[in-house]
């Protein structure tokens, strides 16, 4: 597919997609008037960028990520590893939100407590 479905597909703007091409996140075939070709592999691919993104991980990890993918299966152990440090990094944010929703609720107790007394 050519860009315009494969955006509309993807949810990403050409714009968007261009970017991701330049930054090597992309690699998409090119017909022999030097059109983008995209294919089913390339939206998986690209929801899995998508993912990536929305866990947080940088901009720089995610080029590494997919200039190692690039590669082929000799690189898993270092996409491994990227991998692992974004979860770690996860597991830390949950800790701390749990710590913020820990704050609330006992706030939040003692608000209910003090509309009991109060009736």
């Amino acid at each position: 597919m050519e860009i315009g479905e494969f955006s509309q597909r993807v949810g990403l703007s050409i714009d968007t997609l261009r970017y991701y091409e330049k930054q090597g996140f992309l690699r998409p075939k090119r017909t022999a008037g030097n059109h983008r070709l995209y294919d089913e592999k390339d939206l998986k691919w690209v929801d899995f960028l998508k993912r990536l993104k929305q866990t947080g991980m940088p901009i720089r990890e995610i080029r590494d990520y997919s200039q190692l993918r690039a590669q082929g299966l000799s690189t898993v152990d270092e996409r491994l590893q990227l991998l692992v440090v974004q979860e770690e990094r996860l597991q830390q944010q949950a800790k701390q939100t749990q710590t913020y929703l820990d704050f609330i609720h006992q706030k939040m107790a003692v608000y209910r407590q003090l509309k009991e007394e109060r009736h």
